[in-house]
């Protein structure tokens, strides 16, 4: 027999889960509506989809240079920002 708050903690989980597979959806839409935006302006799809794949590998590199400055700032024992002169980066980079 199911006691009444893990009942409640069921219910609370599934429209947790309900809230974030709406949120999905309206995602999902908009991406869409952009995308049909995209193609209006006389974009391709395999255009979108080569620019979508540099930005992923862009964001790799970007990722993989973040983890070798916070190692190399950890051997030094000093901040990742303090590094970022030395190597002529911007701390919007």
């Amino acid at each position: 027999m199911q006691s009444s708050r893990s009942f409640h903690s069921d219910g609370a989980s599934k429209e947790a889960l309900h809230c974030e597979i709406e949120k999905l959806k309206q995602k999902d839409l908009a991406l869409d509506q952009e995308t049909a935006q995209l193609l209006a302006e006389g974009y391709s799809l395999e255009e979108l989809e080569k620019h979508i794949s540099l930005l992923h590998e862009y964001n790799d590199v970007k990722d993989t240079g973040q983890m070798l400055l916070g190692r190399l700032a950890v051997i030094r024992g000093v901040t990742t920002k303090e590094l970022y002169p030395e190597f002529d980066l911007e701390l919007a980079d």
